[in-house]
């Protein structure tokens, strides 16, 4: 099936000659990589999904965390309705990796808190991608260049199921078993199946064609029906003439091949015990010896055991320092990479390996792991890079090895639906900043719009922000050290009109929408380094393009390279995007007012009677601010429950924040989850720090 785009309107601007030349790029010339550099708010999603609907290739589209990939997943689903459109992340709500800490003597044991959702998305993916299918779309993240089993053993254990077809039962049975399924005599869940008499009901790891649980009746050997049924009721939904069960883990292996998987373990046990014995580590040798012994039985036992990941190497056949299998292993050879934020994205890929290679050498070198645990880990970046043939960059700032992969060669996407220009990078002096940037905010405020203020450190941002406040300006300052929750809290404030000013360090940037936003003030601009570089300076600015009274003021005392690029740069896609409204005879209008996605959780915050939400922690949340001159407000800020009041619920607290970030990962929102797990943490922190006190 070929891809079909649905939209109710058309490329528009630069969107066409973009498409133009970026399939030329892929499919007529062939190149390895091609970079779309376009500014914020042009459609570059709608622009990537032309080009895939015209090139007619499966393609991989990563991005660099689970929210964004989820949007992405979303928009594409809609341009996309009739075609496979899948998800694949990480399954985890929560994780903690397994580590070990020499200088404390500390061992982290693996925790971790799986979205059975997710899992089911994961497994429907590659099945899908296994199918044969040429119109699919996988969303991922980083994910996707994580170890997932060899696709031929996912393929061979998939068991395909016809009307007519003849089976040995028993064997049938024993073949759902090895495909890590679970007989019970219970209600049906997810990769179990339950048998009467000639009849099968079984509960698929995930929905085929809509459905998910399936009836197989037998007269004698042969299959006489195939239902979809109700799992609840039993109820006979629709009949079918085959159905294909596919396995309950990526991990999957044969009785035959367990034996083979066994027996190596033992040998590589045996050789790690004789090796820590040499070094008179007796402790060590202890421990592996205790730990292997037991995933082994647990192995011959029930097919796993947890932290089976770690002997991947084992039943995937594998030499030892090979790769591991991933999902793009599943993708045919002819498919195409989109990697969206590539100037964020990109570094995060490369850095995967390092990070995961440092954690498990400890384990292994202290006798918590085999050394084949070492195996069970990311591509290194030049492994990623050979996976990929052809790559799709999209950046408003690609970094120079996206545009060493175009060879130079960079699609330019200037024009936006709304032809909103680029707001003007203004210099101002560092003397007298401040009085500069008040005039400014009081101009920016009377007119009902919001500013941005970014500073080079979390102290000089608490530091203005605590100025502003003495002087009446209702403001907020954020980053990395508010709590995720608070964070949203405080942008859902701006938008609400509840603050006018945001100051703020390095989290102002990429995926931050704030239409209200007219005014950016960058200080310290002249500091060249990782926060005022090209990029940064383009990627904040951008968070003012959104706005017909766009402005961006750059507070500093030399003219350097960083600042003279930025200014070229951003005078010649603001004459292009001018040009092209002459031209055409058309008006910027402003975007539509945003909205961050998350107010329906806020909104189970409890409110006051003005209607204000107060946040969960932040102390700042908690305090009336002081009589305004410049922006008067009327709003008081609800005070905090006391202690003792907090304590009579506690638990209930932290049963409602684990169901409500239980709740949000399963809608695939999961900065909402990330939140309400940062809740629950602080609650139990507080039980406990509470706790003590009364001992």
């Amino acid at each position: 099936m070929d891809f079909r785009l649905v939209a109710s309107y058309e490329p528009t601007g630069d969107q066409p000659e973009a498409i133009a030349e970026m399939v030329r790029s892929i499919s007529a010339e062939g190149n390895r990589g091609t970079t779309l550099l376009g500014v914020t708010g042009s459609g570059k999603t709608f622009t990537v999904a032309n080009v895939i609907a015209q090139l007619n290739r499966p393609t991989l589209v990563i991005s660099h965390n689970k929210t964004l990939a989820a949007q992405l997943y979303n928009e594409f689903k809609n341009f996309f309705p009739e075609n496979a459109v899948e998800y694949f992340v990480s399954y985890y709500d929560y994780f903690q990796p397994e580590a070990y800490i020499p200088s404390t003597d500390t061992y982290i044991e693996k925790d971790l808190a799986i979205n059975d959702e997710i899992e089911q998305m994961r497994l429907k993916t590659v099945a899908t991608l296994l199918s044969g299918r040429r119109d699919v779309i996988v969303v991922s993240s980083v994910s996707c260049i994580y170890g997932c089993g060899n696709p031929e053993a996912f393929h061979s254990a998939a068991i395909e199921l016809k009307v007519g077809d003849r089976h040995n039962r028993n064997d049938l049975l024993i073949r759902f078993v090895d495909a890590l399924y679970t007989r019970t005599e219970l209600e049906l869940q997810p990769s179990t199946f339950r048998v009467t008499g000639e009849t099968i009901d079984i509960m698929a790891s995930f929905g085929e064609f809509g459905n998910q649980c399936f009836r197989i009746m037998f007269f004698d050997r042969e299959i006489e029906a195939i239902y979809a049924i109700d799992p609840q009721t039993g109820q006979k939904l629709s009949s079918l003439n085959s159905v294909t069960i596919y396995p309950s883990n990526l991990f999957v292996t044969t009785r035959d091949q367990i034996k083979r998987v066994v027996e190596e373990i033992r040998t590589d046990l045996e050789k790690q015990i004789a090796f820590f014995e040499r070094e008179e580590r007796e402790i060590e040798a202890q421990r592996i010896k205790q730990r292997v012994e037991y995933d082994i039985e647990m192995i011959n036992e029930l097919g796993y055991c947890s932290g089976i990941e770690n002997y991947s190497r084992y039943m995937d056949g594998r030499a030892p320092g090979s790769r591991p299998f991933c999902l793009i292993d599943y993708f045919p050879k002819d498919f195409i990479t989109v990697i969206d934020e590539s100037h964020v994205t990109v570094p995060q890929v490369r850095g995967m390996f390092g990070g995961d290679r440092s954690r498990k050498e400890n384990l292994v070198e202290y006798g918590f792991r085999l050394p084949a645990a070492l195996d069970n880990r990311p591509l290194k970046f030049e492994e990623f890079q050979r996976l990929v043939p052809q790559s799709i960059y999209v950046s408003a700032t690609p970094a120079d090895y996206e545009i060493a992969e175009s060879e130079g060669e960079i699609v330019e996407q200037l024009i936006r639906p709304t032809h909103i220009v680029d707001p003007p990078l203004r210099l101002r002096p560092s003397e007298h900043q401040i009085d500069d940037l008040l005039d400014d905010i009081n101009r920016v405020v009377r007119r009902g719009e919001k500013v941005i203020v970014t500073t080079i450190s979390k102290r000089s941002a608490e530091d203005m922000s605590g100025y502003l406040d003495r002087i009446g300006i209702r403001n907020r300052y954020i980053h990395s050290d508010i709590e995720t929750l608070n964070r949203v809290q405080i942008l859902e404030d701006m938008r609400e009109d509840r603050i006018d000013v945001i100051v703020g360090v390095n989290l102002l940037r990429e995926g931050i929408d704030l239409p209200e936003v007219s005014l950016v003030a960058i200080i310290d601009a002249d500091k060249e380094g990782f926060l005022r570089n090209v990029r940064a300076i383009t990627q904040i600015a951008g968070r003012a393009a959104r706005h017909t009274n766009g402005q961006v003021n750059l507070y500093g005392d030399r003219l350097t390279g960083t600042l003279r690029t930025s200014l070229i740069e951003s005078n010649r896609r603001r004459a292009k995007q001018i040009a092209y409204n002459l031209e055409h005879g058309v008006l910027p209008r402003r975007a539509k007012k945003s909205g961050s996605g998350q107010s329906a959780l806020l909104a189970e915050r409890p409110t006051s009677e003005d209607g204000i939400r107060p946040a969960l922690y932040d102390a700042v949340f908690n305090t009336p601010h002081p009589s305004s001159t410049v922006a008067e407000t009327n709003n008081t800020y609800t005070t905090a429950p006391t202690v003792s009041t907090l304590m009579d619920s506690i638990d209930r607290l932290i049963e409602e924040a684990n169901t409500d970030m239980v709740a949000a990962a399963k809608a695939l929102d999961f900065v909402a989850a990330a939140r309400h797990r940062d809740r629950m943490r602080e609650l139990q922190a507080l039980k406990e720090q509470h706790a003590a006190t009364k001992r």
